[in-house]
């Protein structure tokens, strides 16, 4: 737990964007890290938590963390991470559904086999419960990724509504997609949640397959908001 003792100045912003926000107090944690990151989560504002690293800390100034900090508090407030878990669920529905109808095309062709009642209706059910069970996680998965990308540019200009300083996020973002280290204690199912993709061998975030826009294109629509 981050506590007023060793982090003050971390929790004075916090409570300042809190009452900007008008949301209650999250509760803050700091993870040893030589990278630099944050992240969020939570079901909803009261059960909340934000988490940054040690290296944020010490090498972002008042207004960068100010910025990192806004835009956490607004993945909170526009109930990201809810979204998040339901985007999930929804996907999943999707592929049992594929794979249910699926089983039973596959088992009605052949109980019409077996009584000598195939027709090419029953291949051609077949063949869509197939193509079904292979494309459903494959645009799932796309459409989630898409989701979360959206929500990174909303937060973001979220976050400048409590701060009213977009060069705060924006240079706290350019140090962010500078940095070289990666974030050890994250992983693919948490891979969403960071402010800025925590492994740094992945491929530019511009790509279709990532949780993150390009900081590039997050930094022009800062200062378009300008």
């Amino acid at each position: 737990v981050a506590t007023k003792t060793e982090f003050l100045q971390l929790n004075e912003i916090l409570e300042g964007l809190c009452i900007a926000a008008n949301l209650p107090l999250p509760k803050l944690y700091v993870i040893e890290s030589n990278a630099l990151n944050a992240f969020a989560t939570g079901r909803n504002p009261k059960n909340s938590v934000i988490c940054v690293t040690t290296a944020l800390i010490e090498k972002l100034d008042k207004n960068e963390i100010e910025g990192v900090l806004a835009h956490e508090m607004s993945h909170i407030k526009n109930y990201d991470i809810l979204l998040s878990a339901v985007v999930s669920v929804m996907v999943g529905f999707v592929v049992i559904l594929s794979d249910w109808f699926t089983r039973i095309s596959f088992y009605g062709g052949r109980r019409g086999r077996d009584g000598d009642n195939d027709n090419n209706g029953n291949a051609i059910i077949m063949l869509i419960g197939l193509i079904f069970l292979i494309l459903a996680p494959i645009f799932g998965q796309l459409m989630q990724l898409a989701i979360s990308r959206k929500r990174e540019f909303l937060a973001d200009a979220t976050a400048i509504e409590f701060t009213r300083n977009p060069d705060g996020l924006i240079s706290a973002l350019e140090k962010i997609s500078a940095d070289p280290n990666e974030l050890k204690v994250a992983n693919k199912a948490t891979e969403n949640m960071y402010i800025a993709n925590p492994f740094r061998n992945k491929k530019k975030s511009s790509d279709l397959w990532s949780t993150h826009p390009s900081t590039e294109a997050r930094i022009e629509a800062l200062r378009n908001l300008k």
